[in-house]
């Protein structure tokens, strides 16, 4: 008894100091975010977002209440079609919690309309994310401001 005693006070001890790679995570949740931006130009934006969102995550867009919850995001998407542009976007900056579990990046967004007559727009996004149960990251929080001049 006394064995399995001294075990779970080590296990316990070693897991309560296990140190986050703060770096690695930094990576990890810049790399999610640019997998994110590839899955919406092999899928388009709409599956991205869908695949991409937390249960419980939220969109900021302009003009617009806040879009809280996948249903309420997959409700906004099933009433217009993403088959006539492109969005893609990169991360020019993560940080990640000292736990590891939640982060944020920011970076600019291109919107390249498929007929090619018009100049693609850009602007700046955010994006706070949280592990979900499995270890994946998942946005909870997406924002995105257009206007960016190029």
């Amino acid at each position: 008894m006394l064995k399995k005693s001294l075990f779970l006070f080590c296990l316990f001890v070693s897991v309560s100091f296990a140190q986050v790679n703060v770096e690695k995570e930094k990576e990890a949740i810049k790399q999610a975010d640019i997998e994110f931006s590839n899955l919406s130009v092999k899928e388009g934006f709409h599956k991205a977002f869908l695949a991409y969102v937390a249960d419980d995550g939220v969109l900021l867009r302009p003009n617009s209440y806040p879009f809280e919850g996948k249903k309420a995001i997959e409700e906004l998407y099933s009433k217009s079609s993403d088959s006539s542009y492109t969005l893609t976007w990169k991360p020019s900056f993560a940080d990640v919690s000292s736990s590891g579990d939640m982060g944020y990046t920011y970076g600019t967004w291109e919107l390249k309309v498929k007929t090619g007559g018009d100049k693609p727009s850009y602007g700046t996004y955010a994006t706070f994310w949280k592990k979900d149960k499995n270890g994946n990251w998942k946005f909870v929080l997406d924002t995105g401001n257009d206007g960016l001049g190029k």
